[in-house]
């Protein structure tokens, strides 16, 4: 259980502490939060006492709720918060409308078409209610032992994904409290690393064709894109390519490309420290001692014959550090790519940009802002090959990007130097 125990310099430099009152006491221990949020001001001790009512009045509001009861409870409460945020609010109804002759009011309230969401204003707005829903859904807060275990009823061993993310226990830093909605993303985190993607282009199903991604690296759960680059036309005059894949991430571009006819050596490059140990992880369980995982803020030296990347799609600022491989804020790495790319490709050479249109379609950025600076780079498209998305999220006419999500296109844009 958290108590004012002592904090060493080493983690009171890594991370503020929490305060609260209990037992009449004034109580304190690290706080924990992967994606940089502050403590909440104000705590309060919360058991399975509290009914879901109270306790989401309090989240709103920014209270923080230290829970002691069971912790399977808890896990509800959050399911029972999550709800109240997504219930959608009662529409007004003018008093002047109940005052109309029977045949009006039915009139007025017969069912009406929502209006098509407006982009980029809907896209905002719906990160800005995904940010406030997140913000509530964390005031559930969970104490951990030094050794991350939970001295909680019922409570799951999540000692080691825990570790998986924050890194390894050490005693010195003392007990410390956590978001349990962070919690259970690092155990669900933790269930995919244990289990992997299987990725059909590296063969069959099995042990030998699956990606384990590790806790705060992007999962490679879109196929399309994978699909692409192991369709792609490799480019002719050379049978020793080398290849380079710019943010390798899991390394699974790494992989599809190393196998492509020709590719006698493929360079991964990321500046991580969670996707290289993620990359070096796979692609030595994989079996490419032809693949390099090495450490660059884009580009590596030299130049080569296949250069992949595959860039945050929306240019929009993250909100946490998971969030850096969907959003890219003013095109950063977009740009830099194809900025650098001219420089480092060998005579012939292709740069495989994988790119979806999605931005296009939230009012992100337009095509001709993409093909601008594309020429702008001293770049060409050779070729263009498209896939349409298949996750579920494009089929779910509730989503409140629906319309963007069903209309987009991924697409591997073929570009060489002019």
């Amino acid at each position: 259980m958290p108590t004012n125990l002592p904090i060493s310099s080493e983690a009171s430099s890594l991370a503020p502490l929490i305060h609260w009152t209990e037992g009449g006491e004034a109580r304190s221990a690290r706080w924990r939060s992967e994606r940089g949020a502050a403590p909440p001001k104000r705590v309060v001790i919360a058991d399975d006492s509290l009914s879901a009512d109270a306790a989401y009045r309090l989240a709103c509001e920014g209270t923080g709720l230290l829970w002691r009861g069971d912790f399977q409870n808890a896990r509800m409460l959050v399911q029972a918060l999550a709800r109240r945020v997504d219930k959608p609010a009662k529409p007004k109804r003018d008093k002047r409308v109940k005052a109309q002759k029977a045949g009006e009011a039915a009139e007025a309230a017969a069912p009406v078409e929502a209006p098509a969401p407006v982009f980029p204003e809907a896209f905002h707005l719906h990160r800005q209610a995904q940010a406030q829903r997140a913000r509530v859904l964390s005031m559930v807060l969970i104490p951990f032992d030094a050794d991350y275990s939970i001295p909680l009823r019922r409570a799951p061993d999540a000692k080691k994904a825990c570790a998986e993310a924050w890194g390894p226990a050490k005693e010195a830093n003392g007990s410390s409290v956590a978001s349990l909605r962070e919690l259970m993303g690092f155990i669900s985190a933790h269930e995919w690393r244990r289990k992997g993607v299987p990725i059909p282009a590296l063969g069959e199903d099995g042990p030998h064709n699956r990606i384990h991604p590790h806790y705060g690296v992007f999962s490679p759960v879109r196929g399309e894109y994978i699909d692409l680059v192991a369709q792609a036309p490799v480019p002719e005059g050379t049978a020793d390519l080398l290849g380079f894949d710019i943010g390798t991430g899991t390394g699974v571009l790494a992989a599809v490309l190393a196998l492509r006819s020709g590719v006698q050596r493929v360079v991964a490059t990321d500046q991580d420290p969670r996707a290289l140990a993620c990359a070096r992880d796979n692609l030595k369980r994989l079996g490419f001692p032809q693949i390099e995982v090495r450490e660059a803020d884009l580009f590596p030296e030299g130049r080569a014959h296949i250069i992949v990347c595959n860039p945050p799609w929306l240019p929009a600022r993250p909100g946490s550090p998971v969030e850096h491989a969907v959003y890219d804020e003013d095109s950063r790495m977009l740009l830099g790519f194809l900025n650098g790319l001219a420089a480092h490709l060998e005579p012939k050479g292709e740069g495989w940009l994988i790119l979806s249109d999605i931005a296009e379609h939230l009012g992100l950025r337009s095509r001709a802002w993409l093909l601008a600076a594309i020429d702008a780079a001293g770049l060409k498209v050779v070729d263009r090959l498209d896939a349409q998305p298949h996750h579920p999220k494009a089929a779910d006419a509730s989503d409140a990007l629906h319309t963007a999500r069903a209309a987009e296109v991924t697409s591997l844009w073929r570009l060489a130097a002019k």
